[in-house]
């Protein structure tokens, strides 16, 4: 799997490019927008076409998903460890969505339907944590291409039976890397958006991933 995380300021033609992107088979696009706020977000999400959304998770404004028809919601970390205290069991989860759906102001039902997923820097901590989300992003795996002085660590997660997606100088040529070291995907931001040719890059990584799936 390919996640696309969404540059943090807003880049030339973006929206253009991310219907590309979506055509060529992009399946999560994290939403992560942190200078915008509610409204902006709403905004961005309504030059999207509909039949899009459902490809979208959001880091922010989780109420979102009262307006729109979103793929899920994404935790980042301080804020998974506010909401999922480690006193949480794994049978605690679905109390833990329901209070929190609450605080949404929406149905639990709703959440249920829902991809939920949470940001991690340590594998220990994905290891030990306590509510299964639906995967995990891990960083940083190597040197970050849009963070200049966010060293790699070469995280190896071959022990962990969970879906974790390796984030962290994330390129169309290096991704047999992240595969050996047991990551069931990637999350990409700068190898996408600061790239030349991000459509083409894109679809590289995204045949490449699919065809390893396959041969497993």
């Amino acid at each position: 799997m390919v996640v696309l995380i969404a540059p943090e300021n807003d880049v030339t033609n973006e929206i253009e490019i991310l219907h590309q992107l979506f055509e060529e088979g992009l399946q999560y696009y994290h939403l992560r927008k942190p200078n915008k706020d509610y409204s902006e977000h709403a905004k961005y999400l309504n030059q999207i076409d509909e039949k899009h959304h459902d490809k979208i998770v959001t880091h922010y404004y989780h109420e979102l998903l009262n307006e729109f028809d979103l793929k899920g919601i994404h935790f980042q970390e301080a804020k998974r460890r506010s909401i999922f205290s480690k006193k949480d069991s794994v049978q605690s989860k679905t109390f833990v969505l329901q209070q929190y759906a609450k605080k949404l102001n929406t149905n639990y039902s709703i959440l249920t339907n829902k991809s939920i997923s949470s940001s991690f820097h340590e594998p220990e901590d994905i290891e030990s944590c306590p509510i299964h989300f639906d995967y995990h992003l891990l960083s940083p795996v190597f040197s970050s291409i849009s963070k200049k002085g966010y060293e790699g660590r070469g995280f190896d997660v071959n022990h962990i039976d969970k879906t974790i997606v390796g984030m962290g100088g994330v390129t169309a040529k290096n991704l047999d890397e992240f595969t050996k070291l047991g990551f069931k995907g990637v999350g990409v931001l700068g190898g996408i958006w600061n790239s030349e040719h991000p459509v083409s890059d894109f679809k590289l990584m995204n045949d490449h991933l699919r065809f390893k799936q396959i041969k497993k």
